[in-house]
């Protein structure tokens, strides 16, 4: 680790991820994947028809200790740790098999350390789970088991759930961010300390996604320019220093900026096909070699990355060949190459290329390939690989939703 970080604050994130992996008996981050779906059942083995048989998986998201999909249904499914409610499912016993979240059908499902937020098919948006923090945006701090609507708004697009703080996108361009905030992270300045309902973050009105970190965020723009705020530890926020900013600040002046993920105290983006890292660098989570990084650094010379998506200490990228690509922390198997060794560097996933949509990466991983096969690997121990064990996985391994 980086000589100058908050050791603070990395003492007490790595504390709450040893208890909620306790509460298992068992959390930090994450990211949403759409699939595009295939068929091709004529010439498919026994087995292989079988799981194409499955309902398939058009969305993913993994969360500290549990993970939540939705179906090409709409249906949406989640197990894994519940010790605060985060399945929705009514109670706070943890689901070692995918379980149904009531008979709504959804559009996007993002999950944070112990709470999820998913948007329905009205444009309504609704969470659950833990809320000391007022990271469910109902106006308390209460725990919810089940979902909870956020507001009467029904133009919500897209959301994105860190571990204490929450964000989201509406149809309208417009940001908003609710949560912790002892850090900036919600990018409304120092104040309040914790926001229980949304808060509009500036006056812009063409934001096109946001991701949350521990203590920062960043989003892009639809003009294609990336913006952070937050605590900058470690140049997490990319701007080329290691203050912090308690509203949007952007990131170089480049204007091709396609996505952008955040993890714990690290980000990377995609521009113009190119893969760029930055912020802290413990695990190899940059893709490079070295220290933190206060400033955008690429990884590699490929041009051909689709999509980004980290969390915690680990990273994984998609690229437009299909291929599946993590790298950084794998104390538990997430990066998914068959080892717990750390990477440095982006290590090929298997052989497959059918991967599709972003990856969604914490202290597990999960993806879905072009068939709409979901498949998960890495911590297990509260059941969040969905195979029915609290058994590690260092390789992806098939969830099957029930039909």
């Amino acid at each position: 680790m980086s000589g100058h970080q908050d050791g603070r604050l990395r003492a007490r994130w790595r504390r709450a991820t040893r208890l909620l992996a306790a509460a298992a008996a068992m959390c930090t981050g994450s990211l949403v994947l759409t699939a595009a779906l295939t068929t091709g059942t004529a010439t498919a083995s026994p087995v292989e028809r079988a799981a194409l048989a499955a309902p398939a998986v058009t969305s993913v998201t993994a969360g500290g200790a549990h993970t939540c999909a939705i179906r090409a249904d709409g249906g949406l499914w989640c197990w894994g740790s519940n010790y605060g409610g985060q399945l929705g499912d009514g109670t706070t016993t943890n689901r070692g098999t995918p379980t149904r979240v009531g008979t709504a059908t959804w559009t996007g499902v993002d999950a944070g350390s112990g709470h999820t937020c998913a948007v329905r098919t009205d444009g309504t948006l609704w969470c659950w789970g833990s809320n000391f923090r007022g990271q469910l945006g109902d106006g308390t701090t209460t725990s919810r088991s089940t979902p909870v609507q956020v507001g009467t708004a029904t133009t919500w697009a897209r959301v994105d759930a860190g571990p204490e703080h929450t964000c989201g996108v509406r149809t309208d361009g417009t940001l908003w961010c609710w949560g912790f905030n002892r850090l900036a992270q919600l990018g409304v300045g120092s104040s309040p300390y914790v926001a229980t309902s949304p808060l509009r973050v500036g006056t812009a009105t063409n934001w096109a996604s946001v991701s949350t970190g521990y203590a920062h965020t960043c989003g892009v723009r639809t003009d294609g320019t990336l913006w952070c705020w937050g605590f900058s530890s470690d140049g997490q926020l990319g701007l080329g220093n290691l203050g912090s900013s308690a509203t949007p600040a952007q990131v170089g002046t480049a204007t091709t900026w396609t996505g952008v993920t955040a993890g714990y105290a690290h980000t990377c983006g995609i521009r113009s096909g190119a893969l760029w890292c930055w912020g802290e660098n413990g695990y190899g989570q940059l893709g490079v070699s070295g220290s933190y990084q206060t400033s955008p650094v690429q990884i590699g010379a490929a041009t051909t990355w689709s999509r980004v998506g980290a969390s915690g200490d680990t990273s994984c990228a998609s690229r437009t060949d299909g291929s599946l690509w993590c790298w950084g922390r794998n104390s538990n198997g997430q990066v998914g190459d068959g080892t717990t060794s750390h990477r440095s560097a982006p290590v090929q996933v298997g052989s497959a290329t059918t991967w599709t949509g972003v990856p969604a990466a914490t202290d597990h991983t999960c993806a879905i390939r072009t068939d709409g096969g979901l498949w998960c690997w890495g911590d297990n121990s509260g059941g969040q690989l969905g195979d029915g064990t609290t058994t590690q996985r260092t390789s992806p391994g098939q969830v099957t939703l029930p039909a």
